[in-house]
């Protein structure tokens, strides 16, 4: 993290405050662009008692005004479950500091209790938060010892405390810090390195008006920013207006007015490093939009279920209220995690080993929150995210990218990596774009192929981390029995798809030791010899580069006989995410990113066309996906070989990597919708057709994706097994019935294809019709076929 230029404090004190504020608002903007984000929260008042007598809190409370010295862990609980339900993410634990050091009646609680400390307590709620509810805790428990920083830190994914005011002339008596042992300079800033030391991402900030100089301000800001230079654990400054509160020692003091806040927050914005996050709260703000004009970049939390428990008497902002303030400036609001995308993403070194994995629940591909309880394959309904209607800024990112497509120019992977990022209104004009470049394309015609997947074994010697349909010796726990499918049962499949209706079979299946590439090429001609006219889509190129590996055989060749055998087109599954470095992460053994770009090639080149997909909501983050759209997206240059785009968003629920803690739970459907839309954008001009699984979107899902760019439904999956192996509850096969359903709400045609997109009608029993039992062969692992 680099930190950001010294300001000479004197030209600060002198410069007028419009010339601030703009040089702010232009370092925020090359910093964080036009997203300005919250925390959907819960706030929970652990304890109100405290040992320090600040002259402005109301906050803290004498025993005998509470019912209780702490609260119970099953009231703490119950916030927090109540913050789940509404789609909160953090539990704020906010506390009075070492209050078992002045009171009594603390220190007989926590002993009844098994706790010797607040901390010791605050440790075991945040914990039992994290692990029943999935709330993501941030410890505000004033200034600690580094030991109680780091048991926090396995419990609390950040932590925070403010500062205020390293003045210590506020702490002689008659200063609002009088009697507030706490809050002296050296304890604020011993705590605030200390974390740094503990690598725990870290919120401090300022309290502005309550007594202290703008040179006050000033030194505290550069103190933040030195503790920041050495560690880069700083990942928020709030910068909060004082607010007189009656019956406070303070209570006759004047507001914080409002030039003295907004000079604040861009004087913060100038001397902090740029990538330190710059927050205000809402809630005690009468002008939003003079904040975010100053450079704030965040909201800070917003709860729907808890009041600021600091400030009691200013409610929370509505969140449709905080979202048009932040769109009436040109900005996009976006909901985040009590840790910062940049630490998210950096997780291995910011995060304890405990709190990862919740973290990794709570995440999407940037890192910021989930923002719906959505996942693909399973049962909840979409949200309709396309709700929103609106234009980005002209100036701003996505703005610009949308309207460089609009002038002809092709996206490459910085611009895809923005479009990646719309929310709001900018996800709604990168779907309506996308929907528009569909229409010039290919018109309004909805399309489907009949069709029936044939996954003739689940034995597999590779280890793709995510795949739960193939066995090996590792995966045998999971749901399902090894299997292999002889020809005659393979032939019955195909006999019956055909009776069904169906022109083509997919054929994939795991990668049995006892394959050799001879296998593939009997497969084909045994399907040939029952269904001459059945188009055989079929093999990845894992199994092709297998098979040619094992015959010792180079690739045209074996293509070619494959060809010749029966084979019509390539799926484009095993491409997973085309990066190396992913790659690396989910799917070490298997073909390298060049190798299946080779395959396709070489295939393109002797006639067989085939198709790209793209799973994604794993491990993956935006540039990872941008890169494979542009790999795909050259060789479709070179060979226009690839017939469509399919991205295949990841169904997590069974999943090895997901169940060993190492992946998200799959893409949220905003990015779902994303990648159908920017694979539009992106492959303008060389790939016509972009295809949405209603496997894993389900078939309201897909409705929305044919409004963000998509033409095609895919097949009618007789028997589509692998995304039922990873928990999918979709993938059992559907009527053109259902399909219509789908497209009829948009007004527009409904048509089967082929395989390669010609138009063909068929006759045939209804697919749903319940076929003859299957004949599997139980196998064990390694067994010859």
């Amino acid at each position: 993290m680099a930190s950001a230029p010294a300001f000479d404090a004197h030209d600060l004190l002198r410069a007028p405050l419009p010339d601030l504020m703009a040089e702010a608002a232009r370092r925020r903007d090359a910093a964080h662009g036009d997203r300005v984000t919250f925390s959907p929260k819960v706030f929970i008042p652990l304890t109100m008692l405290c040992r320090d007598r600040c002259g402005y809190c109301t906050f803290a409370k004498p025993p005998a005004r509470l019912d209780s010295p702490y609260l119970e862990l099953d009231e703490v609980l119950a916030v927090a479950r109540a913050g789940r339900a509404a789609g909160c993410w953090e539990a704020l634990f906010t506390l009075g500091e070492a209050p078992e050091e002045r009171y009594g009646a603390a220190r007989e609680w926590l002993a009844a209790h098994g706790y010797g400390s607040t901390v010791d307590y605050l440790v075991a709620a945040a914990g039992a938060v994290l692990a029943e509810t999935g709330l993501l805790p941030h410890a505000n428990a004033g200034a600690l010892s580094g030991a109680e920083l780091e048991r926090l830190r396995a419990v609390a994914p950040s932590q925070g405390m403010m500062l205020e005011a390293l003045a210590a002339r506020l702490g002689e008596p008659g200063g609002p810090h009088f009697r507030a042992p706490d809050k002296t300079p050296e304890r604020r800033l011993a705590t605030l390195e200390a974390a740094g030391g503990a690598r725990i991402p870290f919120t401090t900030g300022l309290l502005v008006g309550f007594g202290e100089t703008r040179k006050e301000r000033i030194e505290t800001l550069l103190a933040i920013e030195a503790s920041h230079r050495r560690h880069g654990h700083v990942q928020e400054v709030i910068v909060q207006n004082f607010l007189p509160k009656p019956g406070t020692g303070m209570a006759g003091h004047g507001a914080c007015p409002q030039e003295e806040m907004l000079w604040t927050v861009a004087v913060a914005r100038l001397l902090l490093d740029p990538a330190v996050h710059l927050q205000a709260p809402p809630n005690l703000a009468s002008d939003l939009a003079a904040l975010i004009d100053a450079g704030i970049d965040d909201w800070g939390g917003v709860s729907p279920v808890t009041p600021d428990h600091v400030n009691p008497e200013r409610p929370w902002p509505e969140l449709h209220r905080l979202r048009r303030a932040t769109e009436a400036a040109g900005k996009v609001l976006a909901p985040r995690l009590t840790v910062y995308p940049e630490y998210v993403r950096r997780a291995e070194e910011w995060l304890h080993a405990d709190v990862r994995f919740p973290v990794l629940c709570a995440s999407d591909g940037e890192g910021l929150a989930r923002e719906h309880g959505w996942s693909a394959g399973g049962s909840a309904p979409p949200p309709d995210v396309l709700g929103l209607a609106g234009v980005p800024r002209a100036g701003g990112p996505v703005g610009e990218v949308l309207a460089g497509v609009e002038l002809g120019q092709r996206v490459g992977v910085d611009e895809i990596v923005a479009l990646l990022g719309a929310r709001g209104p900018e996800l709604a004009a990168v779907c309506e774009l996308a929907d528009d470049l569909r229409r010039r394309a290919v018109g309004d015609v909805v399309t489907f192929v009949r069709n029936r997947n044939i996954n003739y074994t689940n034995v597999c010697t590779f280890k793709c981390r995510f795949c739960a349909f193939s066995k090996g010796p590792l995966s045998l726990n999971l749901r399902g029995d090894p299997y292999l499918l002889d020809f005659e049962e393979i032939q019955r499949r195909v006999v019956e798809a055909v009776e069904c209706g169906a022109t083509e079979v997919c054929l994939q299946g795991g990668i049995h030791p006892s394959f050799d590439g001879d296998y593939y090429i009997e497969v084909a001609r045994a399907v040939k010899a029952v269904a001459p006219s059945i188009h055989v889509h079929g093999f990845t190129a894992l199994e092709v580069f297998e098979g040619a590996r094992r015959l010792g055989m180079p690739l045209a060749e074996y293509l070619a006989r494959l060809k010749a055998a029966g084979l019509a087109t390539l799926p484009g599954t095993a491409a997973e995410i085309l990066d190396d470095e992913v790659r690396a992460v989910i799917c070490p053994d298997k073909v390298t990113t060049d190798e299946w770009l080779e395959v396709h090639r070489v295939a393109h080149s002797i006639g067989l066309r085939s198709n790209v997909t793209i799973m994604f909501g794993h491990v993956e983050r935006p540039v990872h996906v941008a890169r494979h759209l542009v790999r795909a997206r050259a060789l479709q240059a070179d060979t226009g070989g690839f017939t469509e785009v399919v991205p295949l968003p990841f169904v997590h629920m069974a999943s090895p990597i997901f169940l060993q803690k190492r992946a998200r739970p799959g893409p949220t459907f905003r990015e779902a919708l994303l990648i159908h839309a920017v694979s539009r954008i992106a492959m303008t001009g060389l790939i016509d057709n972009i295809q949405c699984s209603w496997v894993k979107l389900g078939l309201d899902g897909a409705r929305q994706a044919l409004r963000a760019g998509c033409n095609d439904l895919g097949g009618t999956l007789m028997n589509e097994n692998i995304s039922r192996a990873a928990g999918a509850e979709h993938g059992q096969g559907v009527e053109e019935e259902d399909l219509a359903a789908v497209v009829a709400p948009l007004g527009r045609p409904l048509e089967q294809r082929t395989t390669i997109y010609g138009r063909v009608r068929t006759v045939g029993r209804r697919l749903g019709a319940p076929p003859p039992p299957a004949t599997v062969t139980p196998v064990t692992i390694g067994a010859r076929p």
